[in-house]
């Protein structure tokens, strides 16, 4: 097999499968694989344009490496304009977690959770105003990350990621290593009082002025 689509015949991209917060998508790519090793496509734009309604730009692209234990999050940034993310485990096994901190949101507090392994590259989307966090499950789990807006300290923000009214399963048997910054975060609450939560419907038109 390999990665080749032979000419005339149309190109069918994997889908986005939603995930149970607005505006979180998983994507499974199609892995073509032999004795020499593996192919896949895990981002096309013309995907993000049929499925989202728009293209996905792409401003920064990051790559972390995590021992075991690693949380790094919950971080969010500020809408307009937010930034969107879409990241994919290329090595290792990652929890990958996220919340919905978006205030008016029907699903404002809720979690979701996908496991992503090195060797399925299953990817997650994230859209602009929601926070996203992960803890690393093996040794050197790398993440690489595509951004939708560059790093900005002013407009970045981040939430306890072991706030217990957010109440994500991190597992029990192993013990969490955090950043100074993120075991100092706000809870949800208290971030929610300090005026730092993204408006559920400020980024419902900033997604919708994307299209």
């Amino acid at each position: 097999m390999n990665g080749r689509v032979r000419a005339g015949e149309p190109y069918h991209c994997p889908t986005m499968e939603k995930l149970s917060i607005d505006g979180a998508y998983l994507f499974r790519p199609r892995i073509h694989a032999d004795e020499r090793g593996q192919f896949l496509e895990w981002f096309r734009a013309a995907g993000f344009l049929g499925d989202l309604g728009h293209r996905f730009e792409l401003h920064q692209a990051n790559l972390s490496v995590s021992r075991r234990g690693t949380i790094r999050g919950v971080h969010f940034a500020d809408v307009p304009p937010g930034q969107a993310k879409y990241l994919v485990c290329v090595s290792g096994t990652v929890l990958d977690v996220v919340v919905d901190i978006r205030l008016g949101s029907f699903t404002f507090g809720q979690v979701d959770a996908v496991e992503l392994e090195g060797d399925r590259r299953h990817a997650v989307y994230l859209a602009e105003g929601l926070g996203h966090a992960f803890m690393a499950l093996t040794d050197d789990a790398t993440l690489v990350y595509l951004c939708s807006q560059p790093f900005a300290p002013e407009r970045e923000h981040g939430i306890n990621p072991l706030d217990p009214a957010l109440g994500i399963a991190w597992p029990a048997e192993i013990p969490p290593l955090l950043s100074a910054k993120d075991a100092a975060a706000p809870t949800l609450a208290q971030a929610a009082e300090a005026g730092l939560l993204p408006d559920y419907q400020t980024c419902l038109a900033y997604q919708q002025s994307l299209r």
